[in-house]
């Protein structure tokens, strides 16, 4: 009987793990071959990607219902990520393939991240330094700056990271209110935070918007000009979910003609921005989808993933099943 074989699919364009796979090969050991695979799309998938027992694949490569048409041998796709928009999940259920995700290594860097941009939004952080280095010292953005506790904190997702996020905009004085029509009663109890129990309330009464909802058909667009009509003109918008969930057109919109005042962009639809006017929309803070990015975060999120992927090619009970196949 030959050896399993797990298949790792980085993308080509930006490489996110490493030429020897050492931490998946430490993990999986002798049970199965790793093999490493750079590709822009999955139409780059060959003959060996083709024939493994398990996939584990990169955020930025999609996996669409054509590629994993042309899997022969999969039990589990592993996605690298919390996000597995990138992969056509019903398609694999179809081929009663597991799509499995990895939703809590990056818990902390991602709320860290999301509070981080909310700083720099409140306090202004980028204009002053940009103010400073052009020895000047008036401040001149000195009616933008804001105090914490006087701020409304808007979360819209409370999930693991939607929860740490509150966390944290707790302690530093916020006023945290959210609303997620999934979470059942009770939840705002335990964390010590306020449900509100429509968007369009949440939208009116927050001074900072903080996204952390998955993207699928129902959040796909969620915030457009509608929704950052409601907002304060003052407020400050942040994403560190998946960029979809905010139409770019309408936001950018919104930032050049001044109906908000700022925004922290972590994720941005159709990433990276495309064209020179885009980077320079004013008022906008972009991070390169990296929030979840860490030395400590990288290594837990493939560990995981390995640890996945082995159980797949040992027929062992498989973690964080998206799609409802075991």
């Amino acid at each position: 009987m030959s050896q399993p074989h797990i298949a790792i699919i980085d993308w080509r364009t930006a490489p996110q793990g490493d030429a020897e796979s050492v931490i998946e090969k430490n993990i999986i050991g002798s049970a199965a071959k790793v093999t490493r695979h750079l590709c822009d799309t999955d139409a780059d998938l060959d003959e060996e990607i083709a024939g493994a027992n398990a996939i584990i694949i990169w955020h930025n490569m999609p996996l669409t219902a054509s590629g994993i048409a042309g899997l022969k041998n999969c039990r589990a796709i592993i996605r690298n990520g919390v996000g597995f928009d990138s992969v056509d999940a019903a398609a694999a259920r179809e081929r009663g393939i597991a799509v499995c995700n990895v939703p809590d290594y990056g818990t902390e860097e991602v709320a860290d991240h999301a509070i981080a941009l909310a700083m720099a939004l409140c306090r202004q952080l980028f204009p002053l330094d940009a103010e400073a280095k052009t020895l000047g010292w008036n401040i001149k953005i000195g009616a933008r700056l804001r105090r914490l506790r006087e701020l409304t904190f808007g979360i819209v997702g409370l999930g693991r990271i939607g929860t740490a996020t509150a966390l944290r905009a707790k302690a530093l004085g916020f006023k945290v209110i959210f609303h997620d029509p999934y979470l059942p009663n009770g939840a705002d109890k335990a964390v010590g935070v306020t449900r509100v129990r429509t968007l369009d309330e949440l939208l009116t009464r927050c001074d900072v918007l903080s996204v952390h909802c998955p993207l699928n058909d129902e959040t796909r667009h969620l915030i457009a000009e509608r929704e950052l009509a409601l907002l304060k003109p003052e407020a400050f918008v942040v994403n560190t979910a998946r960029g979809g969930v905010i139409e770019k057109t309408a936001i950018l919109a919104a930032l050049r003609e001044g109906r908000i005042a700022g925004a922290g962009l972590d994720v941005i639809e159709d990433e990276p921005l495309r064209t020179a006017d885009e980077a320079a929309t004013p008022n906008l803070i972009a991070t390169c989808h990296a929030a979840f990015c860490s030395v400590e975060s990288k290594i837990e999120m493939r560990s995981t993933s390995a640890r996945i992927a082995l159980a797949a090619v040992t027929g062992q009970p498989l973690e964080n099943v998206v799609n409802g196949v075991q």
